[in-house]
């Protein structure tokens, strides 16, 4: 699977690939604790490229890289439409809680933003993470 970097770690700004440009969709009340990007030539339920979330050392925007297979994914609802994100872990620092703090004040800011800009109404949920083979190990668990 090619994976393409659209927003950067520790970003305010969420981007979206359109063409051959980055295009500023938002700008998040939080900065992201990951890399985010998605899977080329993949189809989410939304209609665009599978989104994902990698868990390593911050990335240059515009990143491109290869991976076999993802680690887990994070269930999400967007805009009332199943918009969840799988996880490439390589290296570096997880925490559950969070994680989970982060993806339900997300939730919380996505609903704000389509009941403000988009006039509207929208289920935005983080329903949990689900690991394929485990959650990744601290480094102090690995001491």
């Amino acid at each position: 699977m090619k994976i393409v970097i659209e927003t950067p770690k520790y970003s305010f700004f969420k981007y979206n690939k359109k063409g051959s440009q980055f295009v500023k969709e938002f700008l998040s009340p939080i900065p992201t604790i990951f890399n985010y990007g998605f899977i080329e030539g993949s189809l989410a339920g939304d209609g665009m490229e599978k989104d994902v979330v990698v868990i390593c050392p911050r990335m240059s925007q515009g990143t491109v890289f290869e991976v076999a297979h993802t680690d887990g994914v994070i269930n999400f609802i967007d805009d009332s439409l199943v918009d969840n994100k799988e996880i490439i872990y390589i290296e570096g620092f997880f925490s559950k809680p969070l994680f989970y703090f982060y993806f339900h004040l997300y939730a919380t800011f996505k609903i704000m933003y389509y009941l403000i800009l988009k006039r509207r109404i929208s289920v935005c949920k983080f329903e949990g993470i689900n690991w394929y083979n485990g959650e990744p190990k601290k480094e102090s668990d690995l001491e």
